[in-house]
């Protein structure tokens, strides 16, 4: 399984200390060595970087570690391959345009027999069942919609029916933006937390890092980190239940919703 890390934020703010502890799980700390990819939105554009090296080894992530980009979302991913060589194309964050705006996907998992008929008006580069599941996302989302994006929560409420139907077909945790608002589908594994005033120091568990953010941070500033398992080890994460689709909104959540666990046949 793969390594999942989102940021969502009221304010827009870096993901260097985050960053840090997660590239070690590209094959120092953890055995996820086919990839990594980040993204990082800045009002409509997206500046996205993708290695199908180890993050553990790459230039590009040290690039990434030392270069403060600040945003309001941001999603990252380091690869374990299921389905798919190693290869470029198939690494994640996956890139597509919806509604006039981006839209960015992750995936850790792996989805059994998943091969739907897509439109043609987004089809998979590579040969992932998570970049053919965003493809099917957002043909669905534009076959529902039109041309025209829905409120917040028609589109929350249709992602949730399109997550259920995913979860079927095996594990789908996934991290989804538009850089409006974050998406984070827990199947099996996804915890978060959210940082605010008063702040406090924070230690890595996978680098002997801390930072006080206090140092760096205001007293309006809130900030939610979405990942796979918890970054630090002296802060209180919070567990996702598995079977939930969570909507992230100025750095805090502001719906979560039953989907299903991954693999089971949802009765209608």
């Amino acid at each position: 399984m793969c390594q999942l890390l989102g940021m969502n934020c009221n304010v827009p703010t870096d993901i260097c200390f985050s960053f840090t502890g997660f590239q070690a799980r590209g094959g120092v700390t953890d055995v996820h060595r086919d990839g990594w990819g980040i993204a990082f939105f800045e009002e409509k554009g997206v500046r996205l970087f993708l290695d199908p090296q180890p993050s553990c080894v790459s230039q590009i992530a040290e690039l990434v570690r030392a270069y403060p980009i600040r945003s309001l979302n941001v999603i990252a991913h380091i690869r374990k391959a299921t389905q798919g060589a190693v290869s470029l194309e198939n690494t994640h964050p996956f890139m597509r345009e919806l509604w006039g705006r981006y839209w960015i996907f992750a995936h850790n998992g792996n989805l059994e027999n998943f091969a739907p008929p897509l439109s043609g008006a987004f089809m998979p580069v590579g040969t992932t069942d998570s970049e053919r599941a965003f493809c099917w996302v957002l043909d669905r989302l534009r076959a529902r919609f039109g041309q025209c994006p829905p409120p917040p929560d028609e589109l929350f409420d249709t992602l949730h029916d399109l997550s259920t139907t995913l979860s079927q077909h095996g594990a789908c945790n996934y991290l989804l933006s538009n850089g409006e608002r974050l998406f984070a589908h827990c199947s099996t594994a996804l915890a978060y937390i959210v940082r605010c005033a008063p702040f406090a120091a924070a230690h890595l568990k996978d680098q002997d890092v801390t930072v006080d953010f206090n140092d760096l941070t205001t007293p309006n500033d809130r900030v939610a980190v979405i990942a796979t398992q918890p970054l630090t080890d002296n802060e209180a994460w919070h567990v996702m239940p598995p079977g939930t689709l969570w909507c992230f909104e100025e750095g805090q959540p502001v719906r979560q919703q039953t989907t299903g666990v991954a693999g089971q046949v949802i009765q209608s």
